[in-house]
């Protein structure tokens, strides 16, 4: 049994075909195919049903992957203990990050990063919550940043800050007539909201009251982006609730559709997570100190609210 043997076994099961996994190897499909056949045949196993497309993983083969995917994370390790001891700051990051957070983190430090650090190379993927977590168990990102806790036994979690959730009305609301809003003032039928999968929208449902539901609505509308929702609401058509990061950089327009919460007001914890037995721990440590240094410094502080859960 190779290393090359497991790369492959690990390159099938995350793309689920073996041309893809040719293709991300660099090596040709039956090289590919030919070096798979000899693992299983010297462990007397089959580990992929090649009959199913996609690829299916056996049992057996999931199992072997698993194991697979521990040793390549160790020998990827290795550069980096060797760079750490050398005090080298260099390589390639891929990070993951929910769709609600990346457009208003984003630009707070990722220019000042680069520029500070040369040598690291920052890979960035919009995606849902559960898509980040798949793709760090299968390797394919280092880090993730979303919103917290997920609770996921192989997952790592590391608090970074703690953002509040932001009344965002139109015009013609009466709750912009007060200085705060009342979770027990919203009305879920005049809410905007994101489309499922989003776990800010979840969470946007979960700071109601606990009786309220949808009821029938002239308007059905439910968004991938909350930009496309302050444009609803500044059409003079309910509200939404927005993170507040977003509000940071705000027209004065914009600013007046805007109201806080009572205290305790609602946050949610956003954090980086890791595999467990995640690689580029230094790079990793670096990310977090550069994020918290362009973080306003009361959104540090846990205390600042009451953490809004996410549901499934």
């Amino acid at each position: 049994m190779t290393i090359t043997q497991l790369q492959y076994i690990v390159a099938v099961d995350t793309h689920k075909s073996f041309a893809r996994a040719a293709g991300h190897c660099y090596v040709s499909q039956p090289a590919l195919s030919m070096q798979i056949k000899k693992i299983e045949e010297e462990l007397d196993v089959l580990i992929f049903d090649r009959s199913r497309k996609p690829v299916i993983t056996t049992d057996i083969g999931t199992r072997i992957v698993e194991h697979a995917r521990l040793i390549m994370q160790e020998i990827q390790r290795m550069p980096e203990l060797v760079k750490e001891q050398k005090d080298e700051i260099s390589g390639t990051l891929r990070i993951g990050i929910i769709p609600t957070l990346s457009p208003y983190l984003l630009p707070l430090f990722v220019a000042d990063f680069m520029e500070k650090y040369m040598d690291i190379r920052l890979v960035f993927e919009e995606l849902l919550s559960e898509e980040i977590t798949k793709k760090l168990n299968s390797d394919q990102l280092d880090v993730g940043i979303l919103a917290t806790p997920i609770n996921k036994k192989s997952i790592i979690e590391m608090p970074l800050f703690y953002e509040g959730f932001i009344f965002y009305g139109a015009s013609n609301s009466p709750l912009l007539k007060q200085n705060t809003v009342a979770l027990s003032e919203l009305n879920m039928n005049d809410m905007w909201l994101l489309k499922r999968g989003h776990c800010f929208r979840s969470q946007s449902i979960n700071i109601c009251s606990d009786q309220q539901t949808f009821h029938n609505r002239r308007v059905h509308f439910e968004s991938g982006s909350l930009e496309t929702l302050k444009k609803m609401v500044e059409s003079r058509f309910g509200y939404t609730i927005l993170p507040e990061l977003s509000t940071l950089d705000m027209s004065d327009f914009q600013k007046k559709h805007i109201r806080k919460f009572e205290v305790p007001m609602p946050i949610r914890e956003i954090s980086m997570i890791m595999h467990r037995s995640f690689v580029k721990k230094r790079l990793i440590e670096i990310l977090r100190d550069e994020i918290l240094e362009h973080i306003p410094e009361n959104m540090k502080s846990k205390e600042r609210g009451r953490v809004v859960e996410i549901s499934d």
